[in-house]
């Protein structure tokens, strides 16, 4: 009798644990492994176009995720040159615990203009004078954003924020003509809420890359 006992007990516990077993293999399928690295693009102001890497660090649970863009290219213009570089470093902590979602940043970036004017046109005492020129504008500031960032492996970001720092109000010029050289300022044009005192710059870009 108690043979016949045992067996239904042996049936019960052998189908309870193939249920827990497959309960844990669902559970691991349907939670998927946290990616720690995304290397990708930023399209956006003010970085045009940028190379992005994140890592998110295993620590903390997996809120925070330091980062850096970079961008940098050359460009002719009917003669005309401009380089252009930009450099962003700073730290995302994300809401979740999956590396990914909505999450805040802080950072700080350079952004450096060159150009050079090969037909410049000034003003010498009342004299209209055609020379080479060159001028510069340096901008570093202070970034808040808020972003959002899929999950998988193949990844898209959209991020929001303000750049805090001081615009300036001109850029100075360095003329060259018949071997004599002039220097210069030209005000920027006014941009109400950009270079307004005290003010930064609107920020906003669209992300795609790869996480793994």
């Amino acid at each position: 009798m108690k043979k016949y006992l045992l067996i239904p007990i042996i049936i019960i516990s052998t189908v309870l644990n193939a249920q827990t077993s497959s309960d844990e293999i669902e559970e691991s399928e349907i939670e998927p492994k946290i990616k720690h690295f995304a290397l990708g693009a930023k399209v956006g102001i003010p970085q045009v176009l940028s190379g992005s890497l994140e890592v998110v660090l295993p620590i903390l649970n997996n809120h925070f995720a330091p980062y850096i863009d970079l961008s940098s290219f050359n460009a002719d213009d009917s003669g005309d040159e401009f380089s252009f570089f930009y450099a962003e470093y700073g730290l995302n902590f994300y809401l979740g615990e999956k590396g990914k979602g909505i999450y805040l940043s802080v950072g700080q970036s350079s952004l450096n203009f060159d150009l050079t004017f090969n037909d410049l046109i000034y003003s010498d005492g009342g004299q209209s004078i055609v020379g080479t020129g060159t001028a510069e504008l340096n901008l570093n500031t202070t970034n808040l954003k808020l972003g959002i960032k899929t999950g998988g492996t193949l990844y898209f970001r959209f991020e929001l924020g303000y750049a805090l720092g001081e615009i300036p109000d001109s850029i100075d010029f360095t003329a060259t003509s018949n071997g004599i050289t002039e220097s210069f300022s030209e005000e920027i044009p006014r941009i109400p809420g950009i270079n307004d005192s005290g003010a930064g710059i609107p920020l906003a870009n669209i992300g795609i890359g790869i996480a793994f």
